[in-house]
């Protein structure tokens, strides 16, 4: 079984982490697809996100890759030959708009399903455009990012 994990990841953080080592144990592989043409501001240009979740990972998880793509994700995961998309969910407000997207993406490919996985408690109220917002003003992120991505934002927000 094949999945893929679409996202923008700007920039991964804890969160996102936590979801891709629990769903490494669901699938054969797993693919962290980064999406290059977000309708948002983004921080990181695509390479850096990349590269922010490679030595995020560093390694850990063998059945693991991480590429660009752009488009839609369902078109993505047909030409990946993956079976399944993978969306985290936090309590609440993720739910409505994780389902509109499924079903749609039901509708697009009837072959490739939605599996969401919801978020560990922990990481509940964790997101990166807030992540970026505390970062930006000085706070203190350790524990919700990686210590790479600390540095980056760091270096990002001189």
């Amino acid at each position: 079984m094949k999945g893929i994990y679409p996202g923008t990841f700007d920039p991964v953080h804890n969160g996102h982490l936590d979801l891709i080592l629990r769903a490494s144990k669901l699938f054969d592989h797993l693919t962290v697809a980064v999406y290059s043409e977000p309708n948002k501001n983004v921080l990181f240009s695509p390479d850096e996100r990349v590269d922010l979740l490679i030595d995020s990972l560093s390694n850990k998880i063998k059945n693991v890759d991480v590429v660009v793509f752009s488009g839609l994700a369902v078109e993505f995961a047909k030409n990946q030959k993956a079976e399944f998309i993978l969306r985290g969910l936090r309590a609440g407000f993720d739910f409505e708009l994780e389902f509109e997207m499924a079903l749609m993406w039901k509708k697009l490919q009837s072959d490739i399903d939605v599996v969401c996985l919801m978020s560990s408690l922990e990481f509940q109220f964790v997101s990166s455009s807030r992540i970026k917002e505390v970062a930006r003003l000085g706070g203190n992120i350790s524990g919700l990012a990686p210590n790479n991505v600390i540095d980056a934002l760091s270096l990002k927000f001189k």
